[in-house]
């Protein structure tokens, strides 16, 4: 089921209510928007690959992922209740986790005809409380029923490669005009591994991992060298 947090990004990116939900061939798309069709995905990307890969064959093709910043956590003991309690969650998302989706595109991006948006938003998320007397292990205990948006705090574009360094930049810099700029000064014409990244960003180096697979296979880095501790790379020229 459509959540309040894609119908508003809907809205948020039409002008006018006629561009939303256009049929166009086999597809549906969220919004057309003059020459460019615009996809809003809050769930995994892998879901349009195949669309998107279709559709760039002929047209300009804009995703929008949202990234979440904070989220408020309200939860309900009935559907579509008012919420009983109202917490904000202690998680900050970073524009960096937006990797683990670009796995599935990294065959496509980057394309001339494709851009890549991701605003940063906070939303509020409502769950239904579930009383069970016997849960299983991993039940959390509650059902989303909802995710709403409450604020669009900016947006980070990405076009070409190097756009990439500004998933990996601090959030309050990362819209900034120069790209190569966002590069951490400490990889700047030097080798690294994904240790060496890991410690830039603040991350585990496993995520690293992914970040640089994604990186290497959009041409944001090139791979020069492998020591004991492991491939090294460098930014691409």
């Amino acid at each position: 089921m459509e959540t309040s947090l894609h119908q508003q990004l809907k809205s948020h990116y039409a002008a006018t209510p006629d561009q939303i939900e256009v049929a166009m061939g086999a597809y549906r798309i969220d919004v057309v928007r003059g020459e460019e069709l615009i996809e809003i995905q809050c769930a995994s990307l892998s879901a349009i690959r195949r669309k998107v890969c279709d559709l760039l064959k002929r047209h300009d093709v804009r995703i929008v992922k949202p990234s979440v910043a904070r989220t408020r956590i309200c939860k309900r003991e009935r559907k579509g209740g008012e919420p009983v309690s109202r917490r904000l969650s202690p998680k900050r998302g970073h524009p960096h986790e937006m990797f683990e989706e670009l796995i599935y595109l990294r065959d496509i991006f980057p394309h001339p005809r494709l851009t890549l948006e991701i605003p940063i938003v906070d939303v509020n998320q409502y769950r239904l409380v579930t009383k069970k007397k016997r849960r299983r292990r991993r039940d959390p205990g509650y059902i989303v029923e909802d995710t709403e948006l409450t604020q669009v705090h900016d947006s980070i574009e990405l076009r070409e490669a190097v756009d990439l360094w500004r998933l990996l930049a601090d959030p309050q810099e990362a819209t900034a005009s120069d790209s190569a700029a966002l590069i951490p000064s400490h990889l700047v014409d030097v080798e690294f591994n994904t240790l060496d990244l890991a410690g830039a960003i603040g991350c585990a180096r496993w995520i690293a991992q992914r970040i640089a697979y994604v990186m290497r296979h959009a041409g944001a880095i090139e791979s020069t060298s492998r020591d004991k501790t492991g491939v090294r790379y460098r930014a691409a020229a």
